[in-house]
């Protein structure tokens, strides 16, 4: 079974940098998964932001194109998400998803990260 474990969240200045892991497990063939991350504000619906094939490639949702930056290392099964000039809408739970299903749309729109099938619990990042 697909687990997902998210870290890293915590308290930034405007301006500053975080970087998010998270620790996959239960892949039962990697290659076939994308991955990528999500968030979820307050009153706000589930924006996808990001996500990340197994040859590296990725796509950004426009909100965090050149601040963000989503890479992986097979080696520890571990996906990052750098986070880079951070804003006070950045303020979110961050969530690491995975799938098999959704990832020719992904890479198209990175909405879809929000509906991918394997999600972690989140962590909290807070921009002030």
């Amino acid at each position: 079974q697909v687990q997902l474990v998210e870290s890293g969240g915590g308290f930034v200045q405007a301006g500053g940098s975080l970087r998010l892991a998270c620790a996959a497990s239960g892949f039962t063939d990697r290659s076939s998964y994308c991955m990528g991350w999500f968030r979820k504000a307050p009153d706000n619906e589930r924006e996808g932001i990001a996500v990340i094939n197994s040859d590296d490639a990725a796509n950004y949702a426009e909100t965090v194109k050149g601040r963000f930056t989503v890479s992986r290392d097979p080696s520890t099964s571990t996906l990052y998400l750098q986070m880079t000039r951070l804003k006070p809408e950045d303020t979110a739970s961050y969530y690491c998803a995975a799938s098999q299903k959704l990832c020719g749309q992904a890479f198209a729109d990175a909405v879809y990260v929000a509906s991918f099938a394997y999600r972690g619990r989140g962590t909290q990042v807070t921009v002030s």
